[in-house]
C-alpha cells in the first residue's frame, strides 16, 4: 500500500474518529500524568519543608531537659538568697558567700537567656493558664480578681514554648461584670 492510500485511510470518517479518539485518550493520559507529577511535586515541597522545620525544632528545643534540670538549680540558688538574715547581722564572710552566690545565679539567668530561654516573673500580671499555674488563692488582696498576687516559682519559656508554669497566687473576687 502506497503512503497515498494509507493517508486516504487515515482520512476516511472511520479513520478520523479513530484518530480523534486516540487523541482525546492520549491527552487524558497526560492530564492525569500531570496531574499525578504535580501531586508529588506538592508532596515532596511538603516534606522537604516539614523535615526543615522539624531540624530547626530540633535545634530550637534540644536543650529542653537539660534546661529543665538546670531550672532547679536556678530555684536553689534563689532559695539561698532568699533565706540569708537581714544585712545588719552580715559579717565579711557572710557578705563575700552571698555575692557569690548571686553572681553565681546571674551568670545562670544569662547563660539561659543565651540559649532563648528566659524567666517568667509574672507579678502584678493578670492570671494566664497557659503560663501560669494558679496554687492557692488570696481574699482582700486590695488586686483586681485574677491579678497574680505573688509568685511561688518563676516560669520559663524556651523560645516560644513553655518550658515551667510560673507557681502563682491569685486575687480572689467576683469578677466584675
Amino acid at each position: 500500500m502506497s503512503d497515498d492510500q494509507e493517508i486516504n485511510r487515515d482520512q476516511s470518517p472511520d479513520g478520523a474518529a479513530d484518530l480523534e479518539a486516540r487523541l482525546a485518550e492520549t491527552e487524558a493520559v497526560l492530564a492525569a500524568t500531570k496531574d499525578k507529577l504535580l501531586r508529588a511535586l506538592a508532596d515532596t515541597e511538603n516534606q522537604r519543608k516539614r523535615a526543615q522545620r522539624e531540624r530547626e525544632d530540633a535545634g530550637k528545643y534540644a536543650a529542653a531537659n537539660f534546661a529543665k534540670d538546670m531550672l532547679e538549680v536556678a530555684d536553689n540558688l534563689r532559695r539561698a538568697l532568699s533565706s540569708v538574715p537581714d544585712e545588719s547581722e552580715w559579717d565579711d564572710l557572710t557578705r563575700n558567700l552571698l555575692t557569690g552566690v548571686a553572681a553565681t545565679e546571674r551568670d545562670l539567668l544569662a547563660a539561659l537567656e543565651r540559649h532563648g530561654i528566659r524567666q517568667l516573673d509574672p507579678q502584678g500580671e493578670r492570671f494566664d493558664h497557659n503560663f501560669h499555674q494558679a496554687m492557692f488563692e488570696v481574699e482582700n488582696t486590695g488586686q483586681p480578681p485574677g491579678t497574680i498576687v505573688q509568685v511561688l516559682q518563676p516560669g520559663y519559656i524556651i523560645h516560644d514554648r513553655l518550658l515551667r508554669p510560673a507557681m502563682v497566687a491569685v486575687a480572689k473576687g467576683a469578677i466584675p461584670g
